[in-house]
């Protein structure tokens, strides 16, 4: 029987930097740099961000993070599973912690920033409950491929 778990974990230890890597170079392949809003290992360990890894029988396979913003709702960052190990629920199983920090947290409403080409991504958030939202943040917010979307807990 597959087990899986997600934790609270160090965005810099390297198994989590090596998921952050996969995820950077399939952005890369994706979008142009200008399109992409990354946060390295050492930025994701910032006192208002939460880093998670997922793990299928003890091996991480999937990563998400949940950015704490000061004006009171939580982004979703850095989700990621890899494509060897999709379809398993896993990312289901990391967006379901995030809510779940995020409620702990005292935060109503998630937002994230996902890219147009990220199709199965933003099929996963529909299926959550995302809906289309206005930029937020430091996002342009117009043009470039990015999709924003909202949740309220």
């Amino acid at each position: 029987m597959t087990s899986i778990t997600v934790t609270l974990s160090d965005p810099t230890a390297p198994e989590a930097r090596a998921l952050i890597a996969a995820l950077d170079h399939y952005l890369g392949q994706l979008y142009q740099p200008r399109e992409n809003h990354l946060l390295d290992p050492e930025q994701l360990k910032a006192p208002d961000i939460r880093f998670l890894l997922a793990r299928r029988d003890g091996r991480a396979v999937g990563c998400g993070a949940l950015r704490i913003d000061a004006s009171g709702y939580a982004e979703i960052k850095r989700m990621y599973v890899d494509p060897v190990h999709r379809g398993l629920g896993i990312a289901g199983s990391i967006m379901a912690a995030l809510e779940e920090l995020a409620r702990a947290e005292g935060i109503g409403l998630l937002k994230l920033e996902t890219g147009d080409l990220q199709r199965e991504a933003v099929g996963l958030y529909r299926r959550l409950g995302f809906t289309p939202c206005g930029a937020f943040g430091d996002y342009p917010c117009a043009g470039g491929a990015s999709i924003f979307m909202e949740k309220q807990l």
